[in-house]
């Protein structure tokens, strides 16, 4: 609990039984976390027999695998019905450090913010932490323009470490998004056409053998639908176009 706040932290995982249990536990080391939801999809390894053995956890498998932005549906689904306040989204792979959850949990606690993500650029740790340097450029050139099709000034589009309100999640159409990576990308875009203030803290950067990532082509793909989503969104906020993820705000 914060503040007689529900938190719950949510876990998109797939082939995460090497880091799942070390993410965890520190997890619930942070003493405010009333319960961590995992969702599976459809992982190939021992994640789902490792996550019943978390006490208290709930463990949820999607039979075939959804893609991540399925994953993550079902994820944010399950904390409402569950009835948490604050949503934390940790990946199990141990990428990002769960030590910011009371941080971001905070933040929106306190009423300041609906939306917090954990930025691997802002303290300039990311290269020196093992972000390769062909994601760091990408990353670099992606925020830029969406920066500027969007009009926002954030540091990153693409952490993965997100606390959301409930009211947040409860307005957004996320059933509207893609199941697959530009998830990700389209519930911020969603974030800012319905006018929130997204906040940012800086989080270490760590890459190691065990952290999940995408391939070339799968980031390519990825990187040309940020800009199809960014491109969307200012063609929608000038009433050229319109489109499901941005519905009319009366």
């Amino acid at each position: 609990m914060f503040k007689d706040r529900k938190v719950v932290v949510v876990m998109p995982a797939y082939n995460a039984a090497h880091t799942l249990r070390r993410t965890y536990d520190e997890v619930m080391e942070q003493g405010i976390v009333d319960k961590v939801i995992l969702v599976d999809d459809a992982s190939r390894d021992e994640t789902v027999a490792i996550a019943k053995t978390m006490p208290g956890a709930g463990v949820h498998v999607h039979e075939i695998n959804r893609g991540y932005g399925g994953n993550q549906k079902t994820c944010y689904r399950v904390a409402l019905e569950e009835g948490a306040d604050i949503i934390i989204m940790v990946h199990p792979d141990y990428q990002y450090t769960p030590m910011l959850i009371p941080a971001m949990a905070a933040m929106i606690g306190n009423g300041l913010y609906h939306c917090v993500l954990g930025s691997r650029i802002l303290g300039g740790q990311a290269l020196k932490g093992g972000m390769p340097i062909w994601k760091y450029a990408a990353n670099r050139f992606l925020t830029f323009t969406e920066n500027l099709l969007t009009g926002a000034k954030l540091s990153e589009y693409h952490t993965g470490y997100r606390a959301f309100s409930r009211q947040l999640l409860e307005q957004l159409p996320l059933e509207a998004n893609s199941d697959d990576f530009v998830f990700d990308n389209q519930m911020l875009t969603q974030i800012l056409w319905f006018g929130y203030t997204i906040a940012e803290i800086s989080c270490p950067t760590k890459y190691f053998a065990e952290a999940s990532s995408i391939n070339l082509r799968r980031s390519i793909k990825y990187g040309f639908g940020c800009l199809l989503t960014a491109l969307t969104f200012r063609l929608a906020r000038m009433r050229i176009l319109t489109s499901g993820r941005f519905p009319s705000i009366s």
